[in-house]
């Protein structure tokens, strides 16, 4: 190889390895957002619906805070999603030029439901005034149906990629050209519905968490108002429903990832040969190909998998190192994901019982320091699912059919478009700190309380103005 193409190759390296680093950092500061684009507007209309049923002015208080922190969060959202559309087209143009036809189709529909969430947004904030109460209440359930499918559509891309439907390749001319496509039989793939399943009921964990641990921390901090009660309740009631539910689908999906991705199932589980009665693995690392410091329980991932503990389990040695996934990165991932995932579910069952009990959840400090690392954990869960997804299916970008550095774009510039992305989302990272801390300092002092409708002690001739300041005490 001559000098000139060991600097190509050199090059060719770097570039990809930007792309890739532009794209994880992209995706992990994005999906957060996406949790509660998802699921907050669901929880804020369980509180809301409580307010109007019961004459709540706490509930209805709490109702139009979170309206506003969530119009924040998804404007912000909107910023970090669209800069990921643009990053699939310029980094990836080889899957984009010639998928492009394949997998637009979803990405046309998820825009679809982006706007109407938007529009409905808009109209839930600024329908306190001028909407019946009823019909208010009821422009949050366009909002939480549009996240929903913005979630199936966008998810289904992912899907494909990891188990590629919908086209076939010409192969009698020689061309490779993508021929017989069906953009539906390629949004309906075989990895859609599976991880569809798991990633939703995640919305709604780390949005309820994040949520229950900002009220903690205020209790914690001596505000304990009935609106920080709330709030903690809320929240974790919303982390404890979807927690089971996402322990459940996730055994759904590892079960599909082992039949349709075996090398991605082989390094989670850090399989390095096809073993029948293959153990679990917990914990290690594969140091010189040698397998270190981990616990083997024998048998149990054939019995796991296949529900017989002696079942064969391909390892990694059915397939060419050079087409083998980062082996440690996915296995501890994946084993830090399930490991929260396990704790979250113990402290929503110890929750559920406490309010089967004795009919409230726990009050005491030692339950709101746990709720309060119970967000952090949650979001710490779900940057690790995604990695042991995404990492996992290397170095193919559609599984079998394209890998990464044959779609990797060959324009330079892409370390410093890095470097600028990483500026440009940590600007506003901390603008929307400050923000919602500002609104947070705000609403204690007392200013913006009350609602324009609901429960309110002033007689009906008072004028708008002053019943909004007659309404809930601060929380």
């Amino acid at each position: 190889m001559g000098p000139s193409l060991i600097l190509a190759a050199a090059d060719n390296g770097a570039n990809l390895l930007s792309a890739r680093y532009l794209m994880a950092f992209s995706l992990g500061f994005h999906i957060i957002l996406s949790c509660f684009g998802v699921a907050f507007p669901a929880m804020i209309y369980v509180v809301h619906r409580r307010g109007l049923k019961n004459n709540d002015p706490d509930a209805l208080m709490l109702a139009r805070r979170w309206g506003k922190a969530a119009a924040v969060l998804f404007a912000v959202g909107a910023v970090s999603g669209t800069a990921l559309a643009f990053e699939m087209g310029l980094l990836w143009p080889g899957l984009m030029g010639q998928f492009g036809d394949v997998i637009g189709l979803a990405f046309a529909l998820e825009g679809i439901f982006f706007f109407l969430e938007a529009i409905f947004i808009g109209i839930y904030l600024y329908g306190w005034r001028g909407l019946p109460a009823k019909v208010h209440l009821n422009t949050l359930i366009p909002i939480t149906i549009s996240g929903v499918l913005g979630t199936f559509f966008i998810l289904s891309v992912n899907g494909w990629m990891n188990e590629p439907s919908g086209f076939n390749i010409d192969v009698y001319q020689a061309t490779g050209q993508v021929v017989d496509v069906n953009p539906w039989a390629a949004m309906f793939n075989g990895a859609v519905a599976t991880q569809f399943l798991h990633m939703l009921p995640a919305t709604y964990m780390v949005a309820g968490f994040v949520v229950g641990s900002v009220y903690a921390i205020g209790l914690l901090k001596g505000r304990t108002d009935r609106l920080h009660k709330m709030g903690a309740a809320v929240g974790f009631a919303t982390g404890a429903i979807a927690v089971p539910i996402q322990v459940l689908t996730g055994d759904l999906a590892a079960r599909n990832v082992a039949s349709s991705q075996p090398v991605k199932f082989a390094a989670i589980e850090m399989l390095q040969e096809t073993t029948s009665g293959a153990p679990l693995t917990l914990g290690g690392v594969l140091i010189d190909g040698q397998k270190r410091f981990a616990i083997e329980i024998p048998n149990l991932t054939s019995l796991l998998q296949d529900f017989d503990p002696n079942s064969t389990i391909q390892g990694l040695d059915a397939t060419p190192e050079a087409l083998q996934p980062p082996v440690n990165i996915v296995h501890l991932s994946f084993q830090l994901m399930v490991g929260i995932g396990l704790m979250l579910l113990a402290m929503a069952l110890f929750g559920g019982w406490r309010r089967w009990r004795t009919g409230k959840l726990p009050e005491s400090r030692r339950w709101y320091y746990a709720l309060a690392v119970a967000g952090p954990a949650s979001v710490i869960a779900l940057e690790a699912g995604w990695t042991t997804t995404e990492v996992g299916r290397q170095p193919w970008i559609a599984q079998n059919v394209m890998l990464v550095e044959d779609a990797v774009t060959p324009r330079g510039g892409i370390g410093l478009l890095l470097i600028g992305l990483f500026v440009v989302y940590t600007g506003m990272g901390l603008s929307l700190w400050f923000v919602l801390r500002a609104m947070s300092a705000r609403w204690r002092r007392g200013e913006d309380a009350g609602t324009p409708y609901g429960p309110d002690p002033l007689p009906p001739e008072a004028n708008p103005p002053e019943r909004i300041r007659a309404g809930a005490p601060d929380g």
